[in-house]
């Protein structure tokens, strides 16, 4: 009818790597994500220098520019990166009277959820900043699996996860040393990749993969937490691969790096996961120490198929 207004056009397909539920957990989460960025615009519209509204914004716009287009919403990803250096700059000078930061921030929500195709929900309260409540779990927990004997019980977000039938170590050759064997089974209880991520939606995206691959892993989503149990976990003389994000909760990962760096030299090999993938950038993790870089937005099938060649399988 004239005068209706034009229907948004339908989200891209996703990646052909990617099952039909995983996208949909994915935009319902986007969602949810949503409600919490219309709260922090409609805090911004009462005070545009909310430095605590400022600060979790910058925290969402940077999950969103990493998350969205490792499941395929390259302009979503996009228009996250510009908002999250934008809302940088603001945070510079939240002070500066003349910027109307509420009225962009609305207009960002209106256009991401235009791009991802899903409905803004009721405006909700912001995240708690990092340190000050308890992180949710990365999605679903599995089925028990072995867990490294060393590994302290106590309550944290991190698990390892087995393949569904993990190969039973080999009947020793009478004619050979048994000690291999020993040390094969041995490794069957330590995680063969171990990553630190503190967006959900990535999270889980990465788990789907290493899942669907059969990796034993472990997954961490704050900083601190991670290189506590790092220092601790007892790998069996083998060298997990740690994808580790640079900004995280409690702790970065430059500041990760160095502390295993010190106290436990050549243990893991790190592959620093983020969106700042300038040459500076990464100059600056090889010369820390890492062996590498994965820049999001990830493609899972290029990010699985890079893993395999670090795992060594």
């Amino acid at each position: 009818m004239p005068g209706d207004a034009t229907p948004p056009p339908p989200p891209p397909l996703p990646p052909p790597e990617l099952p039909p539920g995983l996208l949909a957990e994915y935009l319902e989460s986007a969602r949810a994500q949503l409600g919490v960025l219309a709260g922090l615009a409609e805090r911004l519209v009462a005070a545009g220098g909310d430095r605590e509204a400022l600060d979790a914004l910058r925290r969402e716009t940077h999950k969103v520019h990493g998350s969205a287009g490792s499941y395929g919403f390259m302009e979503a990803s996009r228009l996250a990166a510009g908002m999250e250096a934008t809302v940088k700059d603001w945070a510079a000078r939240p002070d500066e009277p003349d910027v109307e930061r509420g009225s962009l921030a609305r207009w960002f929500v209106k256009r991401l959820a235009e791009l991802l195709g899903v409905e803004v929900p009721p405006a909700s309260a912001a995240p708690l900043p990092p340190g000050s409540g308890p992180l949710p779990r990365v999605g679903p927990p599995p089925r028990p699996a072995p867990r490294p004997p060393t590994q302290r019980p106590v309550a944290r977000p991190a698990r390892i996860v087995s393949p569904p039938s993990p190969p039973k170590p080999a009947t020793p050759s009478p004619n050979g040393p048994g000690a291999p064997v020993v040390a094969a089974a041995d490794a069957v209880l330590v995680p063969e990749v171990i990553y630190v991520e503190d967006d959900a939606a990535l999270a889980e995206l990465l788990e789907y993969g290493l899942r669907a691959q059969g990796y034993r892993f472990l997954a961490y989503r704050n900083g601190r937490d991670a290189l506590r149990e790092l220092l601790a976990l007892d790998v069996r003389s083998t060298h997990p691969l740690l994808l580790l994000d640079v900004d995280l909760p409690a702790l970065d990962g430059y500041s990760i790096l160095g502390a295993l760096e010190r106290e436990r030299p050549g243990t893991y090999r790190v592959v620093f996961t983020t969106v700042h993938g300038t040459e500076e950038e990464q100059l600056r993790g090889l010369e820390a120490g890492a062996l590498d870089y994965l820049v999001k937005p990830i493609s899972l099938r290029v990010a699985l198929e890079k893993i395999r060649r670090w795992v060594g399988r």
